[in-house]
């Protein structure tokens, strides 16, 4: 198998892979900077968009879990084709250090930084458009986003902290 075969492919994946790196990092930006007082006006205008909204932001702790995990899966994924390009052209006692720093710099930039500015500044029109797609990224992870929201509220009581997502849920709750 050529060079050629392996690097396309995969540089390919990791462009894909970040994007979706920026898609649930602005996200995550845009849907938790959102006062409660616009997502309970915007359902005002019962579009399916603004109640998916208003779902997701009823279980905020949920909706984090969910934005994590995601971006965590698609990250680690990142950092396992980096990780193997770069063995590939880098001597062994190399390829940590030169994927750890490309990966960082990739992710840091394109998949957290520039992605929650965005979320930020577009919050409103960013979180409606957003929000029908984390529906369904929730309800694919279902298991695994069930199993770390169970044991995350476990291990925050364990430790004795509040649940700070708690500021940012709905008076529905």
């Amino acid at each position: 198998m050529s060079t050629f075969s392996i690097v396309v492919p995969s540089l390919l994946a990791v462009i894909i892979l970040l994007s979706l790196s920026a898609f649930f990092s602005s996200s995550e930006s845009a849907i938790f900077s959102l006062p409660e007082e616009w997502i309970q006006t915007a359902t005002t205008d019962s579009t399916g968009e603004s109640h998916t909204l208003q779902q997701l932001r009823a279980n905020p702790h949920r909706l984090l879990v969910t934005l994590l995990v995601g971006n965590n899966l698609v990250n680690i994924a990142i950092t396992s084709i980096i990780t193997l390009l770069v063995a590939q052209f880098v001597p062994p006692g190399f390829t940590v250090v030169i994927a750890t720093l490309s990966v960082s710099v990739l992710i840091l930039v394109f998949g957290e930084i520039v992605p929650k500015s965005y979320g930020l500044g577009h919050a409103e029109s960013w979180s409606l458009r957003v929000a029908r797609p984390i529906s369904y990224v929730e309800r694919a992870l279902g298991p695994l986003v069930g199993l770390f929201d169970i044991v995350t509220r476990w291990l925050t009581t364990l430790i004795g902290a509040t649940n700070t997502s708690r500021n940012h849920t709905s008076t529905t709750e």
